[in-house]
């Protein structure tokens, strides 16, 4: 028989999946109607880059709204009529707790604004070299908040050690909160460099959530898996129109969101020693690019035709479709191997 906290789990994933499927129409008129479409560059700097990838120009992007409204749109919802009414069905879908969600809400809800101003900059044409924020904007804005997560955690919470699997708890003392911020902007950064062809990121950020979903669930950590719920059902959604021909992009505010509340919900169920196996094709992602600029920096040509790892694959003559498919199915063994992984730490 199934669970009672099961339930909740998947009655959140169908209506978070049902509200932003619904809610799509009405985004994509808004994209177009404003010609919010992406940039390809095209300066001469990257031709591989550019010709790949010359056929999505104007193609409306900013569409990682989907994903975090309807997540907060829902979890404030329901907060809001379990507390109005007091009816036990409102109770049983509000998913709001101080201890397992309002950190993620916080998280994915200031990283999305940010990475929304970024979108709209590019979009405008405004911002460094009319592309948007500068780099080192971006990046203390990004660090602004990661402190702000590493200071709840660190102080309010008592975190202090971390797991590693096959090993053990280590203990970090104030290290914490530097190892804190440095995650969530690396895996922020990394889950922004994936997210690059029709269903990537979208597909990838699935496979994740879903492995930290199911650790959190098996922790007891049940909203917090409720919540994990919410953005899958969200990503869906998503995917149903970013799939191969994508109908839109995710964009900065999903990509750097979504990322950053991964790392965070990571670091909830003590399992950000898994996050390099679970977020496995974000991380051989970003090192392509940090290998790239690290090859053309030191022996002045590229190592990749070009970067990340996914546009040199294009690059070597894979159907972009293929290239999404096999990154989907690498992410969804490692996220298996990551979940078996966490719970083999020695007690």
């Amino acid at each position: 028989m199934i669970s009672y906290y099961l339930l909740r789990v998947l009655i959140i994933t169908a209506i978070s999946f049902g509200v932003a499927l619904a809610f799509t129409p009405f985004l994509s008129r808004i994209l177009l109607k404003f010609k919010v479409g992406k940039n390809i560059r095209n300066d001469g700097t990257t031709p591989i880059f550019s010709s790949i990838h010359a056929a999505k120009q104007g193609t409306p992007t900013m569409a990682g709204v989907l994903v975090w409204f309807t997540v907060t749109l829902l979890i404030v919802l329901f907060w809001i009529l379990d507390r109005a009414f007091g009816i036990q069905f409102f109770h049983v879908l509000n998913f709001l707790t101080r201890k397992e969600t309002l950190l993620p809400l916080g998280a994915l809800v200031g990283a999305s604004a940010l990475g929304l101003v970024d979108d709209m900059l590019d979009w405008l044409g405004k911002g460094h070299k009319g592309r948007g924020l500068r780099f080192r904007y971006k990046i203390f804005f990004y660090i602004a908040v990661a402190a702000i997560g590493a200071y709840w955690f660190y102080y309010k919470l008592g975190f202090r050690f971390i797991s590693i699997p096959f090993y053990g708890r280590f203990n970090m003392g104030w290290w914490y909160i530097p190892f804190f911020v440095l995650v969530v902007i690396g895996t922020s950064f990394a889950v922004n460099e994936t997210d690059g062809l029709d269903g990537l990121a979208g597909g990838t950020l699935l496979m994740a959530f879903l492995a930290y979903g199911l650790i959190a669930y098996l922790q007891g950590k049940y909203n917090l898996a409720v919540f994990t719920g919410a953005i899958v059902g969200a990503l869906l959604a998503f995917l149903w129109f970013n799939i191969f021909p994508a109908k839109f992009f995710m964009g900065d505010t999903g990509s750097m969101g979504l990322g950053t509340v991964l790392a965070v919900i990571a670091f909830l169920v003590n399992g950000v020693g898994v996050l390099p196996i679970i977020g496995f094709v974000f991380v051989i992602e970003a090192l392509s690019y940090i290998i790239q600029l690290f090859w053309r920096k030191v022996f002045r040509k590229k190592y990749f035709l070009s970067a990340p790892i996914h546009n040199h694959l294009q690059a070597l003559g894979w159907p972009e479709a293929r290239v999404t498919m096999r990154l989907w199915i690498i992410a969804m063994v490692f996220g298996l191997i990551g979940v078996v992984a966490q719970f083999s730490v020695v007690k």
